[in-house]
């Protein structure tokens, strides 16, 4: 199963608590922090909630 790479490249203070949440549910915590997910409709509805906060890119397995 295919993977994705999240980065957090903007704040998450002065935005809606469901955004700041989102944030959190996926691991992120700073600005710069990637975490690696795996490709589910689930992670790919979070990341739509906070595509603006975010950079996604796809990993493949090796």
């Amino acid at each position: 199963m295919a993977q994705l790479k999240v980065k957090q490249l903007k704040s998450g203070v002065g935005r809606k608590q469901n955004q700041r949440d989102t944030l959190r549910s996926l691991g992120l915590k700073r600005i710069g922090h990637v975490v690696v997910k795996e490709d589910r409709p689930e992670i790919r509805g979070m990341v739509h909630t906070v595509r603006h906060l975010v950079a996604v890119e796809e990993v493949e397995e090796s």
